[in-house]
C-alpha cells in the first residue's frame, strides 16, 4: 500500500527546514563576530567557539546576551570601512589630473564653447584644486 504526505506534513517540514536555515545563520553570524572581535584575545576566541561548538544552543544565547551589542558595532565598523576603500578606490581610478582639465578647456575654448572669462574662471577653479 502506497503512503502518500500529506499537506500538513509537507508544511511542517518546510517549517523544520526553515528553523535549520536559520540556527545555521545565527551560528555563522556568530562564530563571524567572535572572530572579527578585535577586544578578544586569542585565547577568548577560541573559548567561544569552543562554547559555542560543544553545547551550541546555551553558546548562542549565552554570545548573545553577553556581546549582543558589540555585534551590530562590529558590523557596523566592518561596512564602514569597506564603504571607505571603496570611495578611495573610486577617488583614485576617476581621478583626471589638472592638465588633462586644463587641455580640455583649452579645445573648448577655441572652438569658441565658452568665452575667455568662462576660460579662466575654469582655470582658476582647476589649478585651486
Amino acid at each position: 500500500m502506497e503512503e502518500t504526505i500529506g499537506f500538513f506534513e509537507i508544511i511542517w517540514s518546510i517549517f523544520w527546514l526553515f528553523l535549520m536555515v536559520a540556527w545555521f545563520w545565527v551560528m555563522i553570524g556568530v562564530v563571524t563576530d567572535v572572530f572579527r572581535s578585535r577586544d578578544l584575545n586569542g585565547f577568548a576566541k577560541a573559548a567561544w567557539v569552543a562554547f559555542v561548538m560543544l553545547i551550541p544552543w546555551l553558546g548562542v544565547l549565552a554570545y548573545l546576551l553577553l556581546r549582543g551589542d558589540k555585534m551590530e558595532a562590529h558590523r557596523a565598523e566592518t561596512v564602514t570601512n569597506i564603504e571607505n576603500a571603496q570611495r578611495d578606490y573610486i577617488r583614485s581610478i576617476a581621478q583626471v589630473s589638472a592638465a588633462d582639465e586644463l587641455e580640455k578647456l583649452g579645445a573648448l575654448k577655441d572652438k569658441g564653447v565658452i568665452s575667455e572669462e568662462e576660460f579662466n574662471a575654469q582655470k582658476a577653479k582647476v589649478l585651486a584644486q
